[in-house]
């Protein structure tokens, strides 16, 4: 590569991650670590300066509901060179045995060149990303998603305009820690079944103005099992309410309910059987 990537003063990334893989593991709600400063500037300038307008791709998928307003593509053909290049410097051997040794955990990191629901994202004025908990397995594979990766893009933001990512305690009962979406802001976090986060209140920006990020995903093959919650559908994004706000979301509800119900069916099913068939074969036999 020929531009500088990675700012001065994360010049040894295991030695940064073995500084503050302690107080990656002890952060509030949930394990995460926010950086500033970590790419050099003038290369993530250029990584804004080629940003398209998401709105305008045809590629791009357009969110519009109640629980996510957004922009988002992942299609490389419209990723010019510099922004090419930072998704394989995220993708790197380097890169990923820096994220393996912070987040210390036991599974290997595995990345994902398709950038699955990652890549460019970009939320307009009004837009929102409620609060949610992300999709756990990768989309294809047998792997479980371990780790988000954001990179924010944008220069001069204002308090007033908002944007901030919001990490919710596990009873959604309040928003422990909020991160503005300041340029040259990185945040890792660990993903799983528990991690409430999201983006809530609409984008309070000009029409000139978005809010523009980077995103990429880790996975693993297997995870703890303290991790995965018996009644979230696998591989299913579940938005939540927040505490304080009625109507907040367009829940899942129905979902966990047509699953509890599929549960039910499955078990009368075999009651069924044990009862009636099974029974039946015992007489058959016994007749013979």
């Amino acid at each position: 590569m020929n531009k500088k990537i990675v700012s001065n003063k994360f010049n040894n990334l295991n030695s940064f991650a073995y500084k503050n893989r302690y107080k990656y593991q002890k952060s509030k709600p949930f394990p995460h670590l926010v950086i500033n400063g970590f790419f050099e500037n003038k290369f993530l300038n250029s990584i804004l300066e080629e940003f398209p307008d998401l709105k305008r791709l045809n590629t791009s998928n357009n969110y519009n509901n109640k629980n996510e307003i957004k922009f988002a593509n992942n299609d490389k053909k419209n990723f010019k060179k510099n922004t090419k290049s930072i998704f394989k410097f995220l993708n790197s051997k380097r890169f990923i045995n820096f994220i393996q040794i912070l987040t210390s955990i036991n599974e290997k990191i595995l990345p994902d060149f398709k950038l699955n629901g990652g890549g460019l994202h970009e939320i307009k004025k009004g837009g929102v990303l409620k609060v949610h908990t992300d999709f756990n397995k990768h989309p294809t594979k047998n792997l479980d998603r371990r780790i988000n990766i954001l990179i924010y893009l944008n220069k001069n933001w204002k308090k007033k305009y908002g944007g901030n990512l919001e990490f919710w305690d596990k009873s959604m009962k309040k928003c422990s820690k909020a991160i503005q979406p300041k340029f040259n802001t990185m945040v890792i976090f660990s993903t799983n079944d528990f991690t409430n986060h999201g983006h809530p209140n609409p984008l309070n920006c000009p029409e000139n103005i978005s809010r523009k990020s980077l995103a990429i995903y880790y996975f693993s093959k297997g995870r703890p099992s303290s991790e995965v919650s018996n009644i979230i559908i696998k591989n299913t994004t579940m938005f939540k309410n927040r505490n304080g706000f009625k109507h907040d979301v367009l829940t899942n509800d129905n979902n966990i309910r047509s699953y509890l119900r599929n549960l039910k069916f499955i078990q009368n099913l075999k009651n069924f059987e044990k009862k009636y068939l099974r029974t039946g074969k015992s007489k058959k036999k016994s007749a013979n």
